[in-house]
């Protein structure tokens, strides 16, 4: 077989911009990306650490060779289904065991998951399961609050793809076929030799990330099999892993950040991942005394739940050696008296990071260096390809390497507009760099994208626009970001009213945008009405503006509360 033909995709998928083979040859003749798909990765890596405990937390430990029986039995009986590989599975579950099962058992039957959050509701998944063609629902089951399993039977009619919901926890409702059943329906025996027969392709795309981005809809990220082990691995090998670690991330386990930062690279070098099914402080608080995590990934809500328990003693914090976290590193690191490394990363690329061995400035204000070498970074004016090579100028990122995608799934239009001339990824983020001790390092600068980053989720203001400007008694609406200690931002909407109309109150537009099926962390958690919204010069909707009256208006608020 040709070098060209060995690094071009055997069965392209629709919609799906695959790396060029010059890239690919490239990459491959170094020694950057291997002929290697992610189920082989994973395989060596639970043979290799057979004995050792791969997840342990709320739910049952479970050793690496036993998640490789799980998951060989679970992949085939997708399989005897009537799933077949290259198609489509929604994942709509919160953090837990059966979560991490179904992803591997997917990539050993050659299956695409679908990564949603638990979270997301009609306007998402019915969106994106349509977008991908997807054939069945993955949802938790045992949601105290919310039936996921009428919820999945109840959309299926929306997707005229979707064939099978399966439930991962809790009592078997519905017509929905259970996990537990699946696999024991097929002995292991069976399940090998069915696995056998599945050719996977490690130029083919291994899993459909997302991506809330810029527009009024969710994007579809493909992520493909030897790049995205390339990009784990790299984080594995700049942060240190090792298979005495153990790793506790409370984020969301479909994020890229968490799988292609944290439990993925921590599941191939044979670390222990702890695994909370809830967030609640107490069952946070839980995992840390029974898991005693090396590695922890603190978000702000996550840190203010904890604070009280960390600053009273009462967590074991001896044993971290490293946290990571995408900012507020001094603080954090006074109150959990271990390293904190910031990161800034995409789910459509390049990741940096800063080390412990940084300069001071590095480790206290910005966020490193990319973890690959043969990541290429580059700053551009604002909305052009002119180049800024001079250190402290604020610029627009783009990026291109190894794991840096070259398109977004069936998003001709988008793409056009994202990708420069040269097919570097333009990211809507601003950066500078600064040459210290003969190393360039990068600060994160802030956005030109209209999101608000509540948490760590980034929330499409566009989207939740239009969904509030359905309201009745609502003309137009802006959504910012206003600061919040706990999370970062927080969702502020600015609308203007109908006439003779009164606005609704937030509980009362939350229940609206419920109705309208929109995730609930999307949802505004302050309402200011106007009677106009305020423009630029040029007659646009100034949001520069909106966000100086919510900052007047939060510090006034204080003020007055300090006072009483």
């Amino acid at each position: 077989m040709s070098a060209t033909l060995q690094t071009q995709v055997r069965e392209p998928l629709p919609g799906v911009v695959y790396a060029p083979t010059s890239n690919l040859t490239r990459y491959l003749e170094a020694g950057i990306l291997t002929r290697e798909t992610m189920a082989q990765a994973f395989r060596a890596s639970f043979a290799q650490h057979a004995s050792s405990l791969a997840l342990r937390g709320t739910d049952a430990e479970v050793t690496y060779a036993e998640l490789d029986a799980i998951t060989d039995r679970l992949g085939a009986a997708f399989l005897r289904m009537g799933l077949e590989p290259l198609d489509r599975v929604v994942f709509q579950l919160g953090n837990c065991n059966e979560l991490v099962f179904g992803f591997i058992a997917c990539l050993k039957a050659g299956l695409i998951p679908v990564c949603t959050l638990a979270a997301h509701r009609e306007s998402e998944i019915g969106y994106l399961g349509k977008h991908a063609a997807a054939r069945m629902h993955f949802v938790q089951g045992d949601d105290a609050k919310f039936d996921d399993v009428a919820f999945a039977e109840r959309i299926r009619a929306s997707i005229p793809s979707m064939q099978w919901t399966v439930q991962a926890r809790g009592e078997r409702r519905g017509k929905a076929s259970h996990l537990r059943e699946l696999i024991a329906s097929i002995t292991a025996e069976e399940a090998h030799l069915m696995l056998a027969q599945v050719e996977v392709d490690p130029f083919q795309v291994a899993v459909f990330q997302l991506s809330g981005g810029t527009t009024g809809v969710p994007k579809i990220i493909p992520r493909f099999h030897n790049e995205y082990i390339y990009n784990m691995r790299a984080v594995a090998d700049f942060c240190g892993y090792a298979s005495d670690d153990c790793l506790f991330m409370p984020l969301p386990m479909m994020h890229n950040l968490n799988m292609g930062c944290c439990f993925g690279p921590f599941l191939l070098t044979g670390g222990t991942v702890a695994v909370a099914a809830s967030l609640a402080p107490e069952a946070l608080g839980d995992i840390f005394r029974r898991c005693e995590p090396t590695w922890t990934v603190v978000a702000g809500p996550i840190a203010d739940r904890l604070k009280s328990a960390m600053e009273s003693g009462k967590l074991p914090l001896d044993k971290l050696r490293g946290v990571i976290s995408a900012n507020n590193a001094p603080a954090l690191r006074q109150l959990l008296r271990a390293p904190v490394h910031h990161i800034f990363g995409m789910t459509e690329g390049v990741i940096m990071l800063t080390r412990e061995s940084d300069p001071q400035e590095v480790k206290d204000f910005m966020v490193g260096i990319p973890v690959s070498s043969h990541d290429q970074v580059k700053l551009f004016k604002t909305g052009t390809e002119e180049e800024i090579t001079e250190a402290g100028v604020e610029g627009e990122c783009a990026f291109a390497g190894p794991y840096t995608i070259h398109g977004y799934y069936d998003a001709a239009e988008r793409n056009a507009q994202t990708f420069t001339s040269t097919g570097m990824y333009r990211s809507g983020d601003l950066m500078l760099f600064r040459d210290i001790g003969g190393k360039r390092y990068y600060q994160f600068r802030g956005r030109t994208k209209d999101v608000v980053d509540r948490g760590g989720e980034k929330v499409n203001s566009e989207e939740v626009e239009l969904m509030v400007s359905r309201h009745p008694a609502i003309t137009s609406a802006a959504v910012i970001g206003m600061p919040d200690k706990a999370y970062g931002e927080r969702i502020c909407a600015f609308i203007t009213l109908r006439e003779g109309m009164q606005g609704p109150t937030v509980a009362e537009l939350g229940a609206f945008l419920q109705e309208q099926g929109l995730a609930k962390f999307k949802w505004p958690e302050r309402i200011e009405v106007l009677s106009e919204l305020p423009l630029t010069n040029a007659g646009k909707l100034s949001k520069p503006k909106l966000k100086e009256m919510i900052v007047q208006k939060l510090a006034a608020e204080h003020a007055a509360q300090a006072l009483s």
